[in-house]
């Protein structure tokens, strides 16, 4: 399969789940929730409309960030409303997903809910506190995934590194994302804020899923080019054979214009690094030709 970025216009924060065959995509496009798109191939997609509206969450605006996880049969996403979480759930993934926690998961401001379920079935929910600049968080969620489990929650990541604070200044770490390889644990995240050119993903590295954490010596791993701005807020699939890792993310509309972001897709790899003496993520973008998927 050929592929030609952007493959979807006007989609912001990129989700993308493999589900029986097919993938799904869910994105920040929408004042009062949530629509989904379905493709057999990540390159053709078929619009399935509104998955999640305002009237059956909490929240009223500011629907960002959408993420779906599969768990005991049902899907739960992890949504953005009024800069709070919450979690709502579904019998499929095209939705109609309704409130599933009891009303936002904190009572502080966080946004960008990340789901991820280690080896033993236990998960995990990464977000970012946004009450003093952004910082990225991880707890470990209840069986039913209607709350963090008390005292779990953990302070991960913020913006320290000279990449993550270009001009303007700008304390943001945000997006996380994290993937499993070889028993170690990739968190994956956004800096600078999204209307940032230099926006762009790096990689940490810890041997456990809350970490401590330590950053990529040669990050970002992601970044703008000649050709684009603003590559972030990504999410990763995966071939239908599982071999083949997949990056999604979004660009600004163009080098002078920032709304609406589009969003892209690469390839992305494990590759061993001598430095490290083990394997750091790589992601072969931001691409505009056409490459063969």
């Amino acid at each position: 399969m050929i592929y030609k970025n952007p493959i979807l216009e006007n989609g912001a924060d990129p989700f993308v789940m493999l589900d029986g065959g097919k993938y799904y995509y869910y994105a920040t496009r929408l004042p009062d929730g949530y629509d989904v798109s379905v493709s057999d191939d990540l390159v053709h997609w078929e619009n399935k409309g509104i998955c999640l509206h305002k009237e059956d969450v909490c929240g009223e605006k500011g629907f960002w960030a959408p993420e779906i996880i599969k768990h005991n049969g049902k899907y739960y996403m992890a949504f953005t409303a009024d800069q709070h979480l919450g979690i709502a759930v579904a019998d499929s993934p095209l939705g109609p997903f309704r409130q599933h926690s009891n009303g936002f998961l904190f009572e502080e401001r966080r946004i960008d809910g990340h789901f991820f379920r280690d080896d033993d079935g236990s998960i995990y929910l990464f977000y970012v506190d946004c009450n003093c600049g952004n910082r990225i968080f991880g707890a470990r969620l209840n069986e039913t995934l209607t709350e963090v489990i008390p005292g779990s929650e953990r302070l991960l990541l913020a913006a320290e590194e000279g990449w993550e604070i270009s001009r303007p200044p700008c304390d943001c770490v945000e997006g996380p994302f994290v993937l499993k390889h070889n028993g170690r644990y990739y968190l994956t995240y956004s800096a600078n804020g999204f209307s940032h050119i230099e926006y762009a993903v790096g990689v940490a590295f810890a041997d456990s899923p809350l970490g401590p954490y330590k950053k990529y010596a040669k990050n970002p791993i992601l970044a703008r080019n000649e050709h684009v701005n603003g590559t972030g807020h990504h999410s990763f699939t995966t071939a239908k054979d599982g071999k083949q890792l997949i990056c999604v993310y979004h660009i600004h509309y163009s080098l002078e214009r920032i709304l609406p972001r589009h969003t892209c897709i690469d390839k992305a790899a494990f590759v061993y690094d001598e430095d490290l003496g083990f394997d750091t993520l790589k992601i072969f973008g931001p691409t505009v030709e056409e490459i063969e998927l």
